[in-house]
């Protein structure tokens, strides 16, 4: 019989290409995946793994495995949801996992909803940066989480991981009151405020600046966008932001930021892993954020 822990532990090391990912990812020892995977290739009864030096690559044998070792992690999800909703109404920890924008403008609306609706719920949050986000729902680290994606920069599917569309939301450029930038051609020879290279937002923006003509200076790397815009009010650069963070921020900003539209937009999705889109609390969850979302993206002034 094959052990369902060890499976796992053969998918990630399909996914992440070396122990000592699995390991790290995983909290586990190398040395504990390496003896794991060892187990689980006697259990198999064929050669799993090759190694040369430190590194080891699948063999057919073990990528075929990988294929039905989604399958099964799957159905044992759609199980766990079954029970779940069989016991009753959602209980217990939920694992959150949401990024800055959503964590200050829909969770406190969501998370009021759930407290009332269903007490017994315990929701837990973590702020996390969407490309993370695939990764601890594959490891087991967090049950939900809000994702986004941008034109330009879509997000990577990952085996292991569905999501479900919650709602769209427009980008805007950022920019000084006093610099008359109404649009991405007139911002080539303009300092720029970007998120750290390596998450979605640096990406649509640096993608973005390209399709129009150029590739942007980056004055500052800042993911926070509050402080962004507090940036581009003193003229340290423009930026684009998306709805969420400009609601809040709209008026504070009034007379030192000027915020024009652009036909850009970047969409909020749900993340779980495969097999628990049933799970009555990962279901509630979704439910309340998507009617939080209507309040948090209500017009604000000083738009364009």
């Amino acid at each position: 019989m094959l052990d369902v822990r060890r499976l796992r532990l053969l998918r990630e090391l399909a996914r992440r290409g070396t122990i000592a990912a699995v390991a790290d990812a995983l909290a586990f020892t190398p040395s504990a995946v390496s003896q794991q995977l060892s187990a689980l290739e006697r259990e198999a009864g064929v050669p799993l793994l090759e190694r040369t030096g430190r590194s080891v690559t699948l063999t057919p044998a073990a990528v075929a495995l990988v294929e039905h070792a989604e399958a099964v992690l799957e159905r044992l999800e759609q199980a766990a949801a079954e029970l779940a909703a069989a016991r009753g109404g959602p209980a217990g920890p939920l694992r959150i996992g949401a990024f800055p924008s959503a964590a200050r403008s829909l969770l406190p609306g969501a998370l009021a909803r759930l407290a009332r609706e269903f007490p017994a719920l315990q929701p837990r949050v973590d702020e996390l940066d969407p490309a993370a986000a695939a990764d601890r729902l594959r490891a087991g680290d967090l049950e939900v989480a809000l994702l986004h994606r941008y034109d330009f920069a879509p997000r990577i599917r990952v085996p292991g991981v569905q999501t479900r569309a919650l709602f769209t939301e427009p980008l805007y450029l950022a920019a000084p009151a006093d610099t008359h930038a109404d649009g991405l051609a007139a911002c080539r020879d303009t300092a720029w405020i970007l998120a750290t290279p390596g998450t979605l937002c640096h990406t649509m923006t640096v993608r973005a600046c390209e399709a129009a003509g150029y590739t942007p200076d980056a004055r500052h790397h800042i993911d926070d966008f509050a402080a962004v815009l507090e940036l581009v009010a003193v003229g340290q650069g423009v930026a684009l932001v998306p709805e969420l963070a400009v609601r809040d921020a709209a008026d504070r900003h009034a007379g030192t930021v000027t915020l024009t539209r652009l036909p850009l937009s970047r969409e909020t999705e749900v993340a779980y892993r495969t097999g628990a889109g049933g799970h009555p609390a990962i279901r509630a969850f979704t439910d309340a954020v998507k009617a939080a979302a209507p309040e948090a993206l209500a017009p604000a002034d000083g738009r364009r």
